[in-house]
């Protein structure tokens, strides 16, 4: 609840405010003098100030109240202040908002005036606040990242910093990661992050796609094979675990390792030991596991088909990667990435890229502008040239706000504003009030 401070010597006027303020749901705190209201700014979390222009009896001049501000803006520059006055001439009350007062309002005030004056500051000084908080914490991410390897990851969505600030805080330790996803949305990409900024990266990545590989031959790709384990095994075969010694192992569509295999990888992420296959002789050795899945491993789990003490195992960090669809903010930075092109997007065509789906994510996008740069003839981005059907804007405009709203994307950008309500609106074409049945219809609270 915010807090307002009122500061002036009349009862009346204080007991007037108060009772209007609270009935709008505000927090109020009234004192006499600016000598009571600055210990309270210094040690309260305060909202906004309501200033008297004038304390002592019979004085007009405006001067006790000019002088009160600017000891405010000394304890709290951003603090926004309202200067209630009281006499014909303003010229005081005008310099005071030259130099920082947010507003001044005349005895006797209006009700309706106040109200809405204060609720704007209020919302702006959030606003501003979070700003500076997000702009300070961008800052220390810029230079943390700067000093990461991102492997030439290319984003430019809230999701995607999230994630990205998680994967290298997760890369300085040596636990087992799980990466989920849908396919083509860049798990691969995100290991590699891993293990470049791990302590181990000087040491080799080693990647197996488990979904690719036969069943019958998982294992020996795994944990290698004695010459003659199996039909064709014709000389010893050494494992991807034993090529990871030491660094980093990525199992891609872990999914679809059969049990067999599963109770051997759980061996080895117990103990770090195994056998090769057709061996007897146990081999030892130190590998960091990142898995990878598209798949539901809890529906696994519920089937019978994926152990889960070694789902406990793989996943002791989950870092999950948002299909395309989920972090649209990114898609223009990839384009000009795949395309190394500088052609401009015009609305028709970024609103084309934008309602599109993209159900093969990061991997269709790459696709699409493969195709945009052998059949683009123009000077500007087309939506054909990306094999997407052309948007009429006038009658976009008209759809947009109610059509193309799921509750994921109204989540996703409540979340991306950090849960201001006027910007989130904004970025969804909605009005503040749109946005507020939304969340009621969908069930979304903070």
């Amino acid at each position: 609840m915010d807090k307002i401070l009122i500061v002036d010597d009349n009862p009346s006027v204080c007991q007037a405010l108060t009772i209007l303020l609270e009935l709008y749901d505000y927090q109020v705190v009234a004192v006499g003098s600016p000598k009571e209201a600055l210990p309270i700014i210094m040690y309260q979390r305060i909202s906004l100030v309501i200033l008297d222009m004038n304390f002592t009896q019979d004085t007009t001049s405006g001067e006790e109240g000019k002088a009160a501000f600017y000891q405010i803006r000394d304890l709290q520059p951003d603090l926004p202040v309202i200067l209630l006055t009281a006499w014909t001439d303003l010229t005081t009350a005008i310099e005071l908002v030259k130099n920082g007062a947010a507003d001044y309002l005349a005895k006797p005030w209006d009700d309706e005036r106040l109200l809405v004056t204060i609720n704007n500051l209020i919302e702006l000084n959030d606003v501003q606040r979070k700003s500076q908080v997000l702009t300070q914490q961008q800052r220390e991410r810029d230079q943390h990242n700067k000093s990461a390897n991102l492997c030439g990851l290319i984003f430019a969505s809230t999701a995607m910093q999230r994630l990205v600030d998680m994967t290298i805080q997760v890369a300085k330790s040596h636990v087992n990661v799980l990466i989920t996803g849908p396919n083509g949305a860049g798990k691969e990409k995100i290991a590699e992050i891993l293990h470049e900024n791990s302590p181990r990266a000087d040491k080799p990545l080693i990647k197996v796609n488990v979904g690719a590989l036969p069943v019958e031959l998982i294992e020996a790709e795994l944990f290698g094979a004695e010459a003659g384990a199996y039909t064709g095994a014709n000389k010893k075969r050494i494992g991807r675990f034993e090529a990871a010694d030491g660094g980093t192992l990525l199992l891609d569509e872990i999914g679809n390792l059969s049990l067999s295999g599963q109770m051997k990888l759980l061996r080895v992420l117990q103990t770090g030991e195994f056998e090769r296959l057709g061996s007897n002789q146990t081999l030892t050795v130190d590998v960091r596991v990142i898995s990878a899945t598209n798949a539901d491993l809890a529906g696994a789990i519920a089937n019978n088909t994926f152990r889960e003490d070694l789902f406990y195992r793989l996943n002791v960090i989950q870092l999950e990667l948002l299909p395309l669809n989920q972090r649209k903010d990114d898609i223009e930075p990839l384009i000009e990435y795949f395309t190394q092109s500088e052609k401009v997007i015009p609305e028709a065509t970024r609103q084309a890229l934008q309602l599109h789906d993209w159900p093969g994510n990061v991997r269709e996008l790459e696709n699409a502008c493969q195709r945009a740069n052998l059949l683009s003839k123009s000077t500007e981005w087309q939506a054909e040239d990306f094999g997407l059907t052309p948007i009429d804007l006038a009658s976009y405009e008209q759809i947009k706000p109610a059509e193309h709203l799921t509750k994921a994307r109204v989540e996703q950008a409540i979340n991306d504003h950090q849960w201001v309500i006027s910007r989130a609106a904004k970025s969804l074409g909605l009005s503040r009030q749109a946005l507020y049945r939304r969340m009621e219809k969908f069930g979304i609270t903070k």
